[in-house]
């Protein structure tokens, strides 16, 4: 059986967790996948997450990516690492730099089992803080400066305006010793409202294709362009929606999504505090279990190169209103832009927009000095 083949079927845990740990951020980015802003407050408590990392050390999670909101805003954030660390439990987590001091860079600096992503959506201020806000780039890169040869990550989704700035990106991360990360734009959470202005043009598509090819193993981008393999040659990483197979997210109440780029209750598939806890839902889930089986290609499988984009990713189809056995909206035949032009179902709304909820008092960067 191909290695493809055999994550098709579902593995007996996930290879890459993402864990998002609370909604609260000091940021706003308008395309914030998960709508951050205000901390919910029926989040996981220390104890429910402690129990949680428990769980992944039985199942033999090898490390689990970490994200929000802004991660390091939760008041137990350093200790929920250490104990993730100290189960055997890898942590990898994304932060917008701004609890990033010198003294824990040199923390971070002799800790071999933590790794850290900052995120920069510009090579440039003026670029990066139309989208993640004003100092925001300043504070990506003091924290890079503390972190400078960590062999940190520098976490980019790519947008329309910066699609053009893969080498300045390249050189930043050079600059710094830092490995380039290069994510698909979805249109998740609040991007559903800036995705048609912000993902890149179909010939900016073609050039990122480029440009992933002609640097290889050196930028690491998960998932999130094997749509553009049909482009012709395959790109490194996982040719694969590996959606409730390989991939899976938890939120920061514990629900459990099939993608990180899906939270909707459409991809829902349990909750952790429920009995069975994570494992339950991995190992259980009907929709995990409907994900799993095998797939026929819809409208993409008489394409000529459905074997090499699998019809595309999920989550984007879903919030542009296309349908799940239909074309990718950047479709690079352009059957995705002419499925858009055509679509009969409006594109969902994310189900809240943390930056608006007034459900908590407490400040949306609790525990932030």
């Amino acid at each position: 059986m191909k290695l493809v083949e055999h994550f098709e079927a579902g593995l007996d845990a996930p290879i890459c967790l993402t864990w998002e740990l609370t909604y609260a951020c000091n940021l706003a980015c308008v395309h914030c996948l998960s709508s951050s802003g205000r901390r919910d407050p029926r989040e996981l408590t220390t104890a429910e997450c402690r129990a949680v990392i428990e769980e992944l050390e039985r199942m033999q999670v090898f490390y689990v990516n970490v994200g929000g909101g802004e991660p390091t805003v939760r008041k137990d954030f350093w200790e929920l690492v250490e104990y993730a660390t100290s189960h055997h439990v890898g942590v990898k987590f994304s932060t917008n730099g701004s609890r990033i001091t010198a003294s824990r860079a040199e923390w971070l600096r002799g800790n071999d089992y933590v790794d850290v992503q900052i995120s920069l959506d510009g090579a440039t201020a003026e670029v990066n803080d139309r989208v993640r806000g004003a100092g925001s780039f300043a504070t990506a890169v003091r924290a890079m400066e503390h972190l400078a040869g960590t062999g940190f990550k520098l976490s980019v989704v790519v947008t329309r305006e910066n699609a053009g700035q893969l080498d300045a990106f390249k050189a930043l991360a050079d600059r710094y010793g830092a490995q380039l990360r290069l994510t698909r734009l979805r249109p998740s959470g609040r991007a559903v409202d800036v995705w048609d202005e912000l993902h890149p043009t179909a010939a900016q598509q073609r050039e990122v294709y480029a440009w992933l090819l002609a640097h290889g193993e050196e930028v690491l981008t998960g998932d999130s362009f094997f749509h553009l393999s049909a482009f012709g040659e395959a790109l490194p990483g996982l040719n694969l929606c590996g959606a409730g197979r390989v991939v899976c997210l938890i939120d920061p109440v514990g629900d459990v999504y099939a993608c990180p780029f899906a939270i909707h209750d459409a991809f829902l598939a349990g909750n952790v505090r429920a009995p069975g806890g994570f494992a339950g839902v991995w190992r259980e889930s009907e929709l995990f279990a409907r994900l799993r089986s095998p797939q026929g290609g819809g409208a993409c499988s008489s394409c000529t190169f459905f074997d090499s984009c699998r019809g595309g990713c999920m989550a984007a189809k879903f919030f542009t209103g296309l349908p799940l056995d239909g074309p990718d909206p950047e479709c690079v035949l352009g059957h995705g832009e002419a499925a858009l032009a055509v679509r009969e179902r409006r594109p969902p709304k994310p189900r809240v927009d943390h930056s608006r909820v007034r459900a908590c008092d407490e400040s949306p960067v609790a525990g932030l000095a």
